[in-house]
């Protein structure tokens, strides 16, 4: 998925988010979008829903695209069967122009996303109290921002 980014504060946030804020913010584009194409498709305005929903997918497969089997296996095939159901939702409803299947998507993207939120909580602050009383920050361990980045 390459895109220029014309908004240099979208930029910068993307280049200093970690990775799991990176993923939180795939959850809010796929929300975003799906819902946009729900109104869309609402309206009748056809081209616009295909458009949108499409975009929800495309963030859909970077995100199957992105788990990483190395770090977790099973966790990474259940994942991957979330997703996979939100795509076909997502195609569902552009093929079929189906508000309801659009609805069952965002009813998945929204635990998901407040799932991950809790997870970035959690990340941060078992970050601070790891730097705490340290003289410098050092960066956290691959292994563990690897696994909740691809989880």
């Amino acid at each position: 998925m390459t895109t220029s980014v014309d908004n240099p504060y979208l930029r910068d946030a993307v280049m200093t988010a970690t990775p799991e804020q990176l993923q939180l913010m795939l959850y809010d584009g796929a929300i975003r979008f799906a819902t946009q194409g729900k109104e869309a498709l609402l309206a009748k305005n056809y081209e616009q829903s295909y458009e949108k929903l499409t975009r929800a997918q495309s963030i859909i497969t970077e995100m199957l695209a992105g788990l990483n089997y190395e770090v977790n296996r099973e966790l990474c095939r259940r994942v991957a069967s979330i997703y996979q159901f939100l795509h076909r939702r997502l195609v569902d409803a552009n093929a079929r122009r189906d508000p309801q299947a659009v609805d069952d998507a965002l009813r998945v993207l929204r635990v998901e996303r407040e799932t991950w939120e809790i997870l970035c909580d959690k990340v941060a602050r078992a970050r601070d109290a790891g730097s705490a009383g340290m003289p410098s920050a050092d960066p956290p361990s691959a292994g563990a921002t690897e696994f909740s980045a691809e989880a």
